[in-house]
């Protein structure tokens, strides 16, 4: 990024403290004032944590405050008309990355295997659909869950839930799941680290389509493996053809990989927003993405207040109980003027109710004309607790849901714009099935995830593949 990028991303603004003044003679908390940003206090925040400390709760605020911004309000700007285009039908997402991001798995070695297959995805998309692939990371931010209670009680013992690494810790004593608002700051510095090796990898080299076979290194052999060995041949063969006939190798040496998460701790992301120097209008400076999960879609929330003020790209989960009516009340909360690529909407039905459930919600997005792009969340519908015991979900289970989104709108007449999966780049066992054929006892041996279980690297190949043949029908 060049210092005319930095600028006119809205650095200057994003470095601004909270008692700096504008070149107008106003301090940023001024102008975020004047925007409104604040509104969302008004009404209720659900799924966040019991802070015990509220000055502690105030100095991590403040850090965070002068905190320079993670990243740019041009870069979210172009994800916005990234987005746009996918509503179109002239492009696909795919979004992905841990369920939860740990501070202690922000490694370069994990971040890369997970930076790998995303790549590896996309080629298979790109190759299969011919189709530009917009790809995003659930990284660099995602380390806040909601939970369905506030407690977590075992053998008698009752402590706070683990709310993610931005909060507190998993282990089960009083002192690690106790909420630390130091926590906050923490989860600032191990995004910005994260980013920083985002963009090394991206952009230095790493990510050069010429080298198509060098990702697949170090990674188990598999049937996928030889699978997408097949297609990188076939890429290599149309590389060279193109170099051959003088082709222009340089849009093929870099690619963007944009950030996202679940803005679900107000306290965090409001301390990160700021004001654009080119624009003056508010942008969350803590991803390029955010979206609002489905246990805070409520339309008197302050999640929906808060992200109605905001103007990055947004996204909006959709469970099996939304309605019709509500989907298009979020868009008149949240998109009112309609902005192309301002407004996603994931839809997280479960296999079994996608195809019941959807359509009509499908259709009433479509007639009201709003340009909305639309996902598929397969996973966090299918979660369910094995005989053994862990967390999981069945791979087929995962793909029959993505095939029903696709059925939902082709036979709506509308565009299937992308997938929102849980991933790692490891060799994890924590869904079911696959061409491994991963069962309940298979499970336990390297089940590593914090809280919901992801697709390991060869399903997440098998799930590329998948998706190829989808776009091409």
């Amino acid at each position: 990024m060049t210092a005319a990028d930095m600028t006119a991303g809205g650095m200057s603004a994003g470095g601004m403290s909270a008692g700096g003044m504008s070149a107008g003679g106003m301090t940023a908390a001024e102008l975020l004032n004047a925007a409104g940003v604040d509104s969302y206090l008004a009404f209720e925040a659900r799924q966040q944590p019991q802070w015990p400390d509220a000055e502690a709760l105030a100095i991590a605020v403040a850090q965070l405050r002068v905190k320079p911004p993670l990243v740019f309000a041009g870069e979210a700007d172009v994800l916005r008309e990234h987005l746009a285009a996918v509503a179109r039908g002239e492009a696909f997402v795919l979004q992905g990355g841990d369920c939860a991001e740990s501070f202690a798995e922000a490694t370069a070695d994990r971040i890369r295997g997970k930076i790998k297959t995303i790549l590896q995805m996309a080629v298979i998309l790109t190759y299969g659909a011919s189709l530009p692939i917009i790809k995003i990371g659930r990284m660099a931010g995602q380390y806040a869950k909601p939970r369905s209670s506030d407690d977590e009680t075992r053998d008698g013992v009752t402590l706070p839930a683990y709310r993610g690494d931005i909060v507190n810790r998993i282990g089960f004593t009083p002192q690690e799941r106790t909420p630390d608002p130091a926590r906050l700051v923490e989860a600032y510095n191990t995004s910005a680290a994260t980013l920083n090796l985002i963009r090394a990898f991206t952009h230095g080299g790493f990510a050069d389509l010429r080298l198509v076979h060098e990702w697949n290194k170090g990674f188990t052999r598999t049937p996928a493996y030889s699978k997408y060995e097949q297609t990188a041949g076939e890429i290599d063969r149309a590389v060279r053809f193109m170099g051959a006939a003088g082709g222009d190798f340089d849009a093929l040496k870099t690619v963007d990989l944009f950030s996202s998460h679940e803005a679900l701790l107000l306290d965090y992301e409001r301390a990160l927003t700021r004001i654009d120097s080119r624009t003056g209008n508010p942008y969350d400076c803590s991803a390029h993405l955010l979206w609002i999960g489905d246990r805070t879609r409520h339309l008197d929330g302050a999640h929906v207040e808060f992200m109605s003020k905001i103007k990055n790209p947004i996204a909006v989960k959709l469970g099996p109980t939304a309605e019709p009516s509500e989907a298009l009340a979020l868009i008149e909360r949240l998109n009112p003027d309609a902005i192309p690529g301002r407004l996603t909407f994931v839809a997280r039905m479960g296999a079994d109710k996608v195809r019941d459930v959807l359509p009509a919600i499908v259709e009433a997005v479509r007639d009201s004309g709003s340009p909305v792009a639309w996902l598929t969340d397969p996973m966090h519908g299918n979660t369910f607790t094995s005989v053994s015991g862990y967390k999981t979900r069945r791979f087929e289970t995962i793909l029959d849901e993505v095939r029903g989104f696709f059925e939902v709108h082709k036979a709506a007449g509308t565009v299937p714009g992308g997938i929102h999966i849980e991933l790692t780049g490891d060799d994890v066992t924590e869904v079911m099935g696959g061409t491994e054929e991963i069962d309940d006892e298979g499970l336990g041996a390297r089940y590593e995830t914090l809280v919901d279980p992801r697709l390991n690297h060869q399903q997440s190949l098998e799930m590329a593949f998948l998706v190829s043949e989808l776009l091409q029908r």
